[in-house]
């Protein structure tokens, strides 16, 4: 079995996605008609049980199919993933499940498109620092208002729906959770849009989202606790996980074709050492995270827990994505990164998922913090006094000493 083959024998195929991913790239838009390829294919359905309206397939399934549409066009991927499996599931999980029903079927319909509005201009990963916020409007139209910036969001720019996380102002009494989700309607006053430009994922929408006391019904602002959250953004790590993975495997099946194909010093590049070297490598990384992937997703899939495992798997694949990618630049030479080369954009589609939903280094410290060592805590630490290495030794006085030296 080549690099081609792998992963995707008995998933969905996206030709005609495929075919466009260049001009995808190179445009920033998606073409319409991917999303009716899309639609058609039955992909918005597959993450959600009959009784959603899904189609209810099992974790192999979607990440089959995620891989395969991941692998056609990243930009376009994260765009729909986004939409029907992160936001979908944020709705369904914490929604009502008859009344929110209104949001999350044009979802998987295609009609409408959402984003996740949760990083803030000054704030990444760290949640401690967010500063939207829902309060009660008051009469006479009731309801809540929103206000706050979110930056840096698939689909911003042109979403419907923003399942958005916010603090929640609190009347006196009020012991519920501190943060909530808000259902947002974008096209209400009170709502304005930009666009972020971006290295790599370019067909992706990207950008911000400013609310200025835009409206929001009483029934489409969810408490929940944060604790709780935390574990229904972990499908963002997956979709974003299973990008990585599908980056990696256009970027080493290129390189089989161009070291198969390109003659050096009188042998194909696939004859020489180093080359296959590169080229084994890079097979066994991304098998291994597909394993991984598949054994992630089954347990998501299944309704269980699996924050640890998605996040271990974040944090490999998105990081081995970039090194395989970075091997494939190295086989291709210049044509590597000539603008327009297919390795090209899958170099800097990977350099994208290594930051996207949730940052790898923080991901490890949550990895550490589930075997038990407990949550990272920063405090001063004077490691010099103790050992009277803090002042100059008898005899040279006038001289700095160690901790002053290394000031």
């Amino acid at each position: 079995m080549n690099g081609d083959q792998r992963g995707t024998d008995t998933a969905p195929s996206f030709p005609g996605i495929a075919a466009r991913a260049t001009e995808t790239d190179a445009t920033g838009d998606i073409p319409p008609q991917n999303w009716k390829d899309i639609v058609d294919s039955g992909y918005l359905r597959l993450f959600h049980p009959p009784e959603f309206g899904g189609t209810g397939a099992d974790g192999p399934a979607q990440t089959e199919a995620m891989e395969a549409l991941a692998r056609a066009c990243s930009g376009t991927y994260w765009s729909a993933t986004v939409s029907a499996l992160l936001c979908g599931k944020l709705i369904s999980t914490y929604g009502d499940p008859d009344g929110h029903r209104r949001l999350l079927d044009p979802l998987l319909t295609g009609e409408r498109l959402a984003a996740f509005a949760i990083v803030e201009p000054a704030a990444g990963s760290d949640a401690g620092t967010y500063r939207t916020t829902v309060r009660p409007a008051g009469p006479p139209g009731g309801g809540f208002v929103i206000n706050g910036e979110k930056a840096r969001i698939t689909n911003a720019p042109n979403a419907d729906l923003a399942v958005t996380l916010a603090r929640r102002e609190k009347p006196a009494g009020d012991d519920g959770p501190d943060w909530c989700l808000a259902f947002v309607d974008l096209h209400g006053p009170g709502v304005r849009r930009y666009e972020t430009p971006h290295m790599g994922l370019r067909g992706m929408p990207w950008g911000g989202i400013v609310f200025t006391d835009a409206h929001v019904a009483e029934d489409d602002v969810v408490p929940v606790p944060f604790t709780e959250l935390a574990e229904g953004m972990t499908w963002g790590w997956l979709l974003v996980s299973i990008a990585a993975i599908a980056t990696a495997e256009s970027a080493l099946s290129a390189s089989v074709r161009h070291a198969r194909e390109r003659v050096s010093f009188g042998r194909p590049l696939a004859h020489m050492e180093g080359v296959q070297a590169q080229l084994a490598e890079s097979r066994a990384q991304i098998d291994a995270a597909r394993l991984l992937a598949h054994r992630a997703a089954r347990e998501r899939a299944a309704g269980r827990s699996a924050k640890d495992l998605i996040g271990m798997l974040k944090i490999y694949a998105t990081e081995m994505a970039v090194e395989v990618t970075a091997r494939a630049v190295q086989i291709h030479g210049a044509a590597g990164v000539t603008q327009g080369h297919e390795v090209e954009r899958h170099y800097r589609d990977a350099q994208m998922n290594v930051i996207g939903a949730f940052a790898t280094n923080r991901l490890r410290e949550q990895v550490a913090e589930g075997m038990g060592l407990g949550p990272a805590v920063y405090r001063a630490f004077d490691w010099l006094t103790p050992t009277g290495l803090a002042h100059a030794p008898s005899g040279l006085d006038g001289l700095p000493g160690p901790a002053e030296a290394a000031s």
